[in-house]
């Protein structure tokens, strides 16, 4: 049947969450993965949905994904935020993760986003590569920052904002 390329929908979330998984294993991370399948179809299928997917599926089985959201710079405007590309790893080396990234540079066009931007991990240096080769900056400049969630519950607040 060949490769195709769709927007995910509420029923493919299991699979979606698959890939997730097998993402937080290949970084070494496979305990941090929190999200419920019931949060994802709240938050991407919901009122005001906060993130879209682009499938990559062959023969009806998801072989991987793009999954981000849209942010806004106060510099520059509207932003596309890529979150994740995951192929399955039987998969990797032919040609899906190009085709997911370019299907997320399509979106931004189409969207007038004025940026695409990501994250990567310094040791994944053939994800680095990977970006390099089309083109992509990868900005050692900036650091990463983060309240995890239990650091936001244990936030002692100065005062009360809103």
């Amino acid at each position: 049947m060949g490769l195709k390329f769709r927007k995910a929908k509420k029923e493919d979330l299991t699979a979606v969450l698959g890939l997730i998984r097998e993402l937080a294993a290949f970084e070494k991370a496979p305990d941090e993965v929190t999200v419920k399948l019931e949060e994802l179809e709240r938050d991407g299928f919901g009122a005001g949905p906060l993130f879209e997917i682009i499938l990559a599926e062959e023969n009806a089985e998801v072989l991987g994904m793009a999954f981000y959201y849209y942010s806004y710079s106060t510099w520059k405007g509207k932003c596309l935020f890529l979150e994740d590309i995951v192929v399955r790893e039987a998969r990797r080396g032919g040609g899906i993760g190009r085709a997911l990234l370019e299907a997320v540079v399509e979106q931004a066009k189409a969207a007038d986003a004025k940026r695409v931007q990501w994250q990567v991990l310094n040791w994944n240096t053939a994800a680095i590569e990977f970006y390099k080769k089309f083109g992509a900056s990868v900005d050692p400049a900036w650091l990463n920052c983060r309240f995890t969630e239990k650091e936001i519950k244990e936030y002692k607040l100065s005062r009360k904002y809103l």
